[in-house]
């Protein structure tokens, strides 16, 4: 029976490095692109743009952001903002700040009992009213961190570029579960931005995404994933982005912040609603996240089992420690990057906590459906 747990440990100890071994892969190959990325000068345009907000009960997020929006320092756009059966004063504060501001646009959807729709019909709506060829969008909720925001988001469409992925954080607040969502959202943009710079792009947010009207209408915009009912950002990318047509902005001006939810609760409905695209993706792209999380698991699932059979301890706090100070340096320069330091000091701890609440979030989606975009 002593051979048996000699043999078992051995083994657990070698896929224990192997797991070791492609967490360092990932980070030093993969996301090594975003933490030593070098600004491109890029110059182009200005391009007449059309901002597009869908909004659905809203009216308090819109009198707090969508000024900064309206007030852009940009020669030529339009702010769209669809109004989606709003029950509350959305229409009546659009309507009241219209004549201050001539370049916002408002479309108005009507509830209809016999037909529900989500998001992407409304903002399919919203494209079609759009007078320009470039689209820019964002949430109700966001706010630009500066007055260049469009201008620095736009300037990367060129003849061949098509698509533009921007940064949507969330604002700094007090308390562990702000940290955990910044942790979240910082850890999915290290990964999609990284594979993009990568020429691999497989996904976007649309608190901040760009891309031609031409390109949406040319590929039918959301017809292949319009049974579901989130997507209208990462599976538009996803089954358009490509290695000629998509482009990165980073610099800090022109991320777009957003108000991170308040509970436990409604952050765990966010992330089903968010996951629940991810097995749509192109397999390709479900291999490098599912191996990129899946080796993490692994990995601590492998420690504590080891500890458990009293594997020696000094060679498991030895490895951990390793892996934890050999990434360090990605995740301070991508943490910098998109001016997340405060992450950095907590970050093997957030690890843990965020792993752990990976399965939940599988589990739920696989016994739930998603019943409306908001």
């Amino acid at each position: 029976m002593s051979h048996i747990i000699h043999d078992l440990k051995g083994v657990l100890f070698l896929l224990l490095l192997v797991t070791t071994v492609t967490q360092l892969v990932y980070y030093w190959f993969f996301f090594r692109r975003l933490a030593f990325y070098k600004y491109d000068q890029v110059t182009g345009g200005p391009h007449p743009v059309s901002v597009i907000v869908c909004a659905k009960n809203e009216v308090l997020r819109l009198q707090k952001y969508l000024p900064a929006v309206l007030e852009q320092a940009y020669p030529d756009f339009e702010v769209i903002v669809i109004n989606d059966c709003s029950w509350d004063e959305t229409g009546e504060y659009l309507e009241s700040i219209a004549l201050q501001y001539p370049q916002l646009k408002i479309v108005t959807i009507k509830e209809q009992e016999k037909y529900r729709h989500g998001k992407k019909f409304a903002l399919t709506l919203g494209i079609k009213a759009a007078k320009n060829e470039y689209l820019l969008f964002t949430d109700a909720d966001c706010i630009p961190a500066g007055k260049n925001w469009l201008s620095l988001m736009q300037r990367h469409f060129a003849r061949n570029t098509e698509i533009i992925l921007g940064y949507g954080p969330y604002q700094k607040e007090p308390g562990f579960l702000n940290k955990l969502i910044r942790y979240d959202t910082f850890h999915i943009a290290t990964q999609y931005l990284s594979a993009a710079l990568g020429k691999n792009p497989y996904m976007g947010v649309g608190r901040n995404l760009a891309y031609k009207k031409d390109l949406f209408f040319r590929t039918k915009g959301f017809a292949k994933h319009n049974h579901i009912l989130s997507g209208d950002d990462d599976l538009f990318v996803n089954e358009n982005g490509n290695s000629q047509n998509t482009a990165v902005e980073l610099d800090p001006e022109s991320f777009t912040y957003s108000e991170a939810k308040k509970t436990f609760g409604q952050w765990f409905a966010q992330k089903k609603r968010h996951m629940s695209t991810a097995r749509h993706y192109k397999s390709g792209h479900q291999f490098f996240l599912l191996m990129n999380s899946g080796s993490l698991i692994l990995f601590y699932l492998l420690l504590i089992t080891l500890l458990i059979l009293r594997f020696e301890w000094r060679i498991l706090v030895s490895l951990y420690a390793g892996l934890i100070v050999l990434r360090l340096p990605i995740v301070f320069s991508c943490a910098k990057r998109l001016k997340e330091n405060d992450l950095v000091w907590t970050f093997p701890f957030l690890e843990i906590v965020h792993i752990m609440l990976q399965p939940l979030f599988y589990i739920a989606n696989v016994f739930s459906k998603q019943k409306s975009w908001k």
